[in-house]
């Protein structure tokens, strides 16, 4: 039967990708840049130990890590790359050293000839790699000390109180005494170093740093190799033949229902809502209040690039600075729309299997009690550690960790896999008898179940970094649960329940609609597995990740090239009926899923993600652009739609004043259109710019983000985040109005079939 072809291909691509992902894993072990239990001088004085830089990955992980500024290319966009930028101070450093030595000029001052030979020693001095692997030493020449020593200087004057730095503190958006313990600093400065040296020092045996040449340096010869031209090439050719095969095979398929199939009269209009679906009510309102509080940091944290320590005058910044506002900011976007396709599974189950299991209403709401004290105490947990004020340890476990969309201390994170495990099982409970009773449905249930099931299992990379894990395994963990859990089982579960919904409604036939979640589950899971090393270039990984990452990165875009299918058949599905008309609203939050898919995931995400795109892209606002348009337009409109559906259960008796959703669905859109197109999109192609043709650390200076035209286009992003957040509010306020009345009418007409809807 066709469903086994397509369940042993699922096995299959499940399988082979994952055991992929996981060699490639073991592999990362033995290739990344090692911690050293010393770092030395030719002399024997000791700059740093083992201990002070792994104290110093603590002292980062609490001012926000990857949320002020970044390492490696990941994380916020104000403040510099660490790396690039300690890189190229210590390379010029050390350039004017020589040319003050040798010729008493500075290297600025001398000639181009000469200028080539200085970088060339520059370069045998940085790139040789000096670390024993027996007695775990690096050791550094005088000058290179000398070298450390001075870019100590400036660090711990930028992160101290230096009247001095004020304006580059506000330049990157940083308050005075980020770090208020100079023990800490010194800590911090030791591991800022070393993951700078991972990014300048070659492997042992090859001609790449361990960060495969990144970040782009030109004094000391770093800047992109064969490798990520070809494989660029390569994902170029696979997509296109990927998008040709794909097409072939979509025009061999029946996509549509007889108009004459659809029911006559809306099939919910039967459906008794059960206690514990009523029960999802509530977090409902929490999507609504966690959202809105995202808008308003999201406005905040925006507006910190061109007033880095005030908001309009303000002088917020020594109570909420950018990196806590960013923190809250990405986890509650996280947060809020993980909530609504939770309530939306904890609303389906009974719905699908009309079976109410004891106690589930009890289930319910102590699951929500949990989430409330997960969302209060992690955000709580992150102002103290931001502030300073939690030892290491302890930050670690209720603090901030530092690493973007996976911040949460320890005890959070494992709150809420337990949490998460809770609503699996109540998922289950609920779920069961339908596999009894609804026979045929068996498969599509089935494949509702493996994308519940990886919700949890697959949050469960979050917890195995420890405090003082590697880096470059912690970024590999932390992918996993970015790109794994929140980009490919979210989406499957999303796409499940949706056609649970239209199978529900009558609107989409149960074969077609298992087979086509069936085979886009394979597609989507056979690019999106080994797509995430798309993420993984330069992040001490081996070179084999650059080959697989754009391969299956390519192929993630497949799919997405039929998305306007998807909207089409949408759209038909909404004006299927009369009665339709009453989920006009949330279909159309599914069509614009589908644009924001095809946009923000397919164009704007194959735009940076090829290796020669991404080495000069990585954490510049064109990785905004992407974040923005593919978070939010695709998950979030999905949550949204998701929403509106299980509240049009809730209350399918009755009709909805839909005014203020309507403002809403276009408010939202616009308004993200126009976030992008007027402020995102330009600033980072001229970021990209000043990176080909100067190199990262300019592209994030301050020099360059600080200019007139930088800020111009900022405060042009006010246009489209102002009707975006009034969008925003006109959806909470319909939300409220389901509650109080006002969006809701007197009557629920039945929708009978008239004259005017018979076919002819």
């Amino acid at each position: 039967m066709r469903y086994t072809k397509l369940w042993v291909s699922f096995a299959i691509v499940f399988i082979v990708s994952f055991a992929i992902l996981g060699y490639y894993g073991g592999r990362i072990y033995q290739t990344m840049p090692p911690i050293p239990e010393r770092v030395v001088s030719t002399d024997g004085t000791v700059l740093y130990t083992k201990s002070d830089i792994q104290d110093g990955q603590n002292v980062w992980q609490s001012i926000g890590g990857q949320e002020l500024g970044s390492i490696w290319g990941h994380g916020a966009y104000v403040a510099p790359d660490w790396n690039a930028d300690w890189l190229h101070r210590q390379s010029l450093w050390m350039l004017n050293s020589w040319a003050q030595t040798d010729y008493g000029k500075k290297y600025s001052e001398i000639d181009d000839e000469t200028k080539a030979a200085l970088r060339e020693r520059l370069k045998r001095e940085i790139r040789t790699n000096t670390y024993n692997k027996k007695n775990g030493e690096i050791t550094l020449s005088p000058l290179r000390v000398e070298a450390i020593k001075n870019i100590s200087r400036h660090y711990a004057s930028l992160f101290t109180d230096d009247p001095k730095f004020d304006e580059l503190r506000n330049a990157y958006a940083m308050p005075r005494n980020v770090i208020k313990d100079s023990e800490r600093l010194d800590s911090f400065i030791s591991y800022i170093w070393w993951t700078t040296w991972a990014t300048e020092t070659n492997r042992p045996g090859d001609d790449v740093t361990y960060t495969n040449n990144w970040p782009a340096e030109e004094l000391i010869d770093n800047k992109a190799t064969g490798e990520m031209l070809i494989w660029s090439v390569v994902s170029f050719v696979l997509l296109l033949a990927g998008v040709g095969a794909l097409a072939w095979y979509y025009a061999t398929q029946k996509h549509h229902e007889a108009d004459e199939d659809f029911p006559k009269k809306d099939p919910l209009l039967a459906l008794e809502a059960t206690p514990s679906m009523k029960a999802t009510t509530k977090y409902f309102w929490v999507v609504a209040a966690l959202w809105l509080v995202q808008v308003l940091l999201g406005a905040v944290t925006a507006h910190y690039q061109v007033e880095g320590s005030a908001f309009y005058g303000i002088p917020i910044a020594d109570w909420i600075p950018y990196s806590l506002t960013r923190s809250w900011h990405t986890q509650l976007g996280i947060l809020w729309i993980a909530t609504a396709w939770l309530a939306t599974g904890l609303f389906i189950g009974p719905a699908v299997s009309g079976y109410e299991p004891k106690f589930q209403r009890f289930g319910v709401n102590f699951l929500f009690v949990c989430l409330l004290i997960i969302v209060v105490g992690s955000m709580v947990g992150q102002w103290f550690a931001v502030q300073q004020k939690l030892g290491h340890t302890a930050n670690f476990w209720f603090g901030h960790q530092g690493y973007e969309y996976t911040d949460t201390g320890r005890f959070w994170q494992i709150f809420l896999t337990i949490g998460l495990f809770l609503w699996l099982f109540l998922m289950v409970r609920s779920l069961l008898p339908a596999f009894k009773n609804l026979k045929e449905s068996r498969h599509l249930l089935a494949l509702f179940l493996v994308a519940s099931t990886a919700i949890p299992v697959f949050y469960i990379p979050a917890l195995l970094w420890g405090q003082h894990t590697n880096l470059a395994i912690a970024e590999y963990w932390r992918w996993w649960v970015v790109h794994l859990w929140v980009e490919g089982f979210f989406e499957v579960f999303a796409t499940v329940v949706m056609a649970f919904l239209f199978t529900r409604m009558g609107l989409l036939g149960l074969r077609t609609a298992t087979v086509s979640v069936l085979f886009s589950t394979i597609i989507f899971l056979f690019g999106g597995i080994i797509g995430t090393f798309h993420h993984l270039y330069f992040s001490g990984t081996p070179t084999g990740v650059i080959a697989f990452g754009a391969t299956f990165s390519a192929l993630e875009v497949v799919p997405l090239v039929l998305i306007g299918f998807e909207a089409y058949e949408n759209l038909t599905r909404s004006k299927a009926k009369q009665w339709v008309a009453a989920y006009k609203w949330p279909i159309y939050f599914f069509v614009s899923v589908a644009f924001w898919n095809l946009v923000g995931a397919g164009l704007f995400g194959f735009f940076i993600n090829p290796p020669i795109a991404l080495y000069y892209m990585q954490g510049l606002n064109t990785t905004s652009v992407h974040g923005h348009t593919a978070l939010f337009g695709v998950y979030g409109m999905l949550g949204i739609g998701l929403m509106l559906f299980c509240l049009r259960g809730l209350t399918v008796k009755q009709e909805w004043r839909t005014g203020s959703l309507k403002f809403s669905f276009w408010a939202i859109n616009i308004g993200l259109a126009l976030m992008v197109l007027l402020s995102l999109i330009p600033i980072g192609l001229m970021q990209t710019w000043a990176s080909v043709q100067h190199g990262m650390w300019y592209a994030r200076s301050a020099e360059f983000m600080s200019r007139e035209i930088v800020h111009n286009f900022v405060w042009l992003r006010v246009i489209g985040d102002t009707i975006f957040a009034l969008g925003g509010l006109a959806l909470v306020w319909f939300i409220i109005g389901l509650k109080t009345g006002w969006s809701l009418s007197n009557e629920r007409l039945d929708y009978a079939e008239t004259d005017t809807n018979k076919k002819a």
